[in-house]
């Protein structure tokens, strides 16, 4: 029985893309891991060619990849890259999408995964609204073809191009979408909604996991906040967290999420400290309901409104004894404008 394991690679000061994936591929063959998903984070301008750069190597062309503008805190152009892997030997199959692989099928044993990524509009140039349709409809259909659908999707990860500008109408999107299909945890998938461009220049880029069950006792079950309210309240359909258990293993995926109050409102306006310790507070929250730690995270991404922030949240990191966490951190709008910082992760046990 095997499962996935994500690993994470941060740029270093001066890193191009081909040095970083380069670095990525190399490790990922000394410890004898295939990838199953990339997600890609850097500017349009040094990613742009990534998807090329990845063929060069053995199986390179059939890995997905989400490549998002991530702006690096540091000035540099890139960032890092967080890689979904399974042991070499195990048995992956790819969906593909027109000439793209855009997904990949595992089984723990205990259940079938799947996990999609860099699925968007194949027409960049009509409304933000219809953009966001025609992503979803592609997202249905890479789900059929996997054997899945709609109603096994469990996390996404959204990249909205000027996301301040659109957030509500996005929204209004996908709660149309999800009300017409019943999700089979009950409720919706887990996300992160957050600013991103894309090398194609489409209003969104979409990543995605999904899980069918094998076996009875196999689990996947939304994971209430203890100090937030469901966001659906405010008009954000998703969970705050979904906990998937199979193959042995039990892995909590927490939605973004930044300094926002029981009742929806958002705290701490202009205080990046406040908002950081408040975020904090919440995930610590999130992950004790399930007895599970900030030791045992496995992928972390930090987006911050202001590149200079990332400071605090360092000295947050240290003050904890945390510094080694697996995190990706990134300059880029949150959903709200009052909003200075966002975290999502995952953790297993």
């Amino acid at each position: 029985m095997f499962t996935e394991t994500v690993r994470t690679f941060t740029a270093d000061a001066g890193e191009g893309c081909t040095d970083l994936l380069g670095r990525m591929v190399h490790t990922l063959a000394d410890l004898g891991e295939t990838p199953l998903m990339l997600m890609l984070f850097g500017r349009n301008s040094a990613t742009c060619d990534a998807r090329h750069q990845l063929a060069r190597f053995p199986g390179g062309a059939d890995w997905p990849v989400l490549i998002v503008e991530g702006e690096s805190c540091h000035g540099d152009d890139m960032v890092g890259v967080q890689v979904f892997t399974l042991p070499a030997k195990c048995a992956v199959r790819r969906v593909r999408m027109g000439d793209r692989v855009v997904g990949s099928v595992f089984s723990d044993g205990d259940a079938r995964h799947c996990l999609l990524a860099g699925l968007g509009p194949r027409q960049v140039t009509t409304t933000e609204a219809a953009q966001a349709g025609e992503t979803f409809a592609a997202l249905n259909h890479a789900l059929e073809l996997a054997g899945f659908d709609l109603t096994d999707l469990v996390r996404t990860w959204f990249y909205n191009r000027d996301i301040l500008a659109w957030y509500d109408e996005f929204n209004r999107v996908r709660s149309a979408v999800y009300q017409a299909h019943p999700f089979r945890t009950g409720s919706s998938p887990a996300s992160t909604g957050i600013e991103g461009r894309n090398p194609e220049g489409a209003a969104l880029a979409l990543a995605a996991w999904a899980v069918k069950p094998l076996k009875a006792g196999t689990s996947v079950r939304e994971i209430i906040s203890p100090l937030q309210c469901p966001a659906p309240a405010y008009g954000s359909t998703f969970s705050r967290a979904v906990e998937i258990d199979s193959g042995g293993r039990r892995r909590l995926l927490v939605s973004g999420t930044a300094s926002i109050a029981p009742d929806g409102e958002s705290l701490w306006p202009g205080n990046i400290v406040r908002q950081i310790e408040l975020t904090m507070e919440v995930i610590a929250a999130i992950l004790r309901s399930r007895q599970l730690g900030f030791a045992d995270v496995v992928r972390a991404s930090a987006y911050f409104k202001y590149a200079g922030d990332l400071m605090h949240f360092q000295n947050w990191l240290r003050l904890h004894r945390l510094e080694h966490m697996p995190v990706v951190p990134m300059h880029c709008d949150v959903c709200r404008d009052d909003l200075l910082f966002e975290l999502e992760l995952d953790a297993c046990r």
